[in-house]
């Protein structure tokens, strides 16, 4: 390593010295543990469009069209997610046995669903949103061509548990 190599390192170990320490407790590998993340009524309207906006930054690069929400969706979104937390699994499939199509009828969407992204987690919605990007499965979601719009919800129980739902469709 020659000696400009050598004090640019040495700079860097020494700034990360100096780095303040993570917050929260700390795992035996040294990473900070993780933490609930606490939904407040507040935070509604930023949590979904933080998420349309990521999926739609995505699809950009990827060459597809931005999504658009649609209310009938999120409401299909909401049951669902509430629903799964009422069974205690992640599945398509409402208590009812109904579908993710099902669920978009009941709420007056006439359009053609084309995708639902599940998630039971702890994890904010960007995490969520990065886990279904791992997948090819649920990438395949996220980034169809054909889908126009958007219906994205949650449900947190009160430990903390949230059950997140994407849906996409068109008309």
């Amino acid at each position: 390593m020659n000696r400009r190599s050598f004090l640019v390192v040495s700079g860097l170990f020494a700034a990360a010295a100096c780095a303040p320490a993570p917050k929260g407790r700390i795992g035996p590998d040294g990473n900070p543990l993780p933490q609930v993340y606490r939904i407040k009524p507040d935070m509604e309207a930023d949590i979904q469009y933080r998420m349309l906006d990521g999926i739609n930054t995505l699809r950009e690069v990827a060459g597809a069209a931005p999504l658009r929400f649609d209310s009938g969706l999120n409401a299909a979104a909401a049951t669902h997610s509430r629903d799964m937390a009422l069974q205690n699994r992640p599945w398509h499939f409402g208590s009812d046995g109904s579908s993710p199509l099902d669920r978009a009828r009941r709420v007056g969407f006439t359009g053609s669903i084309l995708g639902e992204n599940i998630s039971e987690t702890y994890e904010t919605e960007m995490e969520t949103l990065a886990a279904w990007l791992e997948q090819e499965d649920t990438r395949a979601v996220v980034l169809d061509r054909n889908a126009t719009l958007l219906g994205f919800s949650w449900y947190q129980e009160p430990a903390g548990k949230i059950w997140w739902t994407l849906v996409t469709g068109k008309f």
